[in-house]
């Protein structure tokens, strides 16, 4: 939970700082930029998968290039669903968004070295020789 919070927070900091670099995306305010990083999580957990499923043939054709087109209609929903506080001027400007905000989070998240919450089972681990002897 700690760390959803803490990515929420990043992305958040990463759309307000993509809007201040794109003029054709307007965020009206730091609460407006947790809205959207909430809303752009939810639509990326839910509605993504439908849309990656469904244009599988294009994708596979393009080698995975038409997933940016994916995301800037992902930019677009969310756009429609938050309404005032966040206006994307046209599909161009939504496309830039999406790549901007993907670069920013990755340079945003390897900065502060987010714990990975893959459990590390190294401690479990019993090494024996051919004897039955323990070695660590």
């Amino acid at each position: 939970m700690r760390n959803f919070i803490i990515k929420l927070f990043l992305n958040s900091v990463a759309v307000l700082l993509a809007s201040y670099m794109l003029h054709g995306v307007h965020v009206e305010s730091f609460g407006y930029a947790i809205i959207i990083a909430l809303t752009l999580s939810l639509l990326n957990v839910f509605i993504k998968p439908l849309l990656i499923i469904f244009t599988l043939p294009v994708t596979i054709l393009s080698l995975g290039i038409f997933l940016l087109f994916i995301n800037t209609i992902i930019i677009e929903i969310a756009a429609y669903l938050i309404g005032r506080g966040f206006q994307v001027d046209s599909w161009w400007w939504a496309f830039l968004f999406s790549i901007l905000l993907s670069i920013l989070n990755s340079i945003l998240e390897n900065l502060l070295k987010l714990p990975n919450q893959t459990i590390s089972r190294e401690k479990d681990v019993k090494i024996y020789d051919k004897d039955g002897n323990r070695i660590a």
